[in-house]
């Protein structure tokens, strides 16, 4: 039975939170692991709203913090799934910094977190597929692949020689 398909905007989620001294170090800078949490609370619900089902953190990719964030700032998550496979989807989280005083905004940082959807037991089950349907979700459904692939064979669950969408981008025979 062919599984049911959802757009990527049928997951959009859009979380905002404000700085505050709990959540700084000694520098007044946000704290990244406060920042990779709120990072997994929106991916999670993104992935939740594209399977309703109850989703797990399988992988989280490389997070590099572009600038800091500063206490104070208010800061607005963007997530949404860009590909699933078989129980397994991919989000892309944005976030953004804004000193509001200042009116000026900041890009932080984004990243791709995995989620796998589970039955009431704990066993992955199937989600619905992704269709794209602007040139970005397009951008985002097509590398997902490629981040999968690499995902597997850092995780040594793929055989570098089995990552035919790698090796197209390397020329590797």
């Amino acid at each position: 039975m062919p599984r049911k398909k959802k757009f990527p905007r049928e997951s959009f989620v859009s979380m905002t939170e404000l700085v505050l001294p709990n959540d700084t170090n000694t520098l007044n800078n946000l704290m990244g692991g406060r920042l990779m949490h709120w990072m997994d609370i929106v991916s999670a619900i993104a992935a939740q709203k594209h399977s309703n089902r109850t989703v797990v953190t399988a992988s989280v990719d490389n997070i590099s913090f572009k600038h800091p964030i500063q206490l104070g700032n208010v800061v607005t998550l963007r997530a949404r799934v860009t590909r699933a496979f078989n129980s397994s989807m991919e989000v892309r989280i944005d976030v953004e910094a804004e000193d509001i005083p200042s009116g000026k905004k900041i890009e932080s940082n984004s990243a791709y977190f995995t989620f796998v959807a589970v039955d009431q037991s704990g066993r992955p089950i199937d989600v619905p597929e992704i269709e794209p349907e602007t040139d970005e979700d397009r951008e985002y459904y097509n590398g997902a692949l490629r981040r999968r692939q690499l995902r597997l064979i850092l995780a040594g669950r793929m055989k570098p020689q089995d990552a035919h969408e790698l090796k197209a981008i390397f020329n590797i025979e």
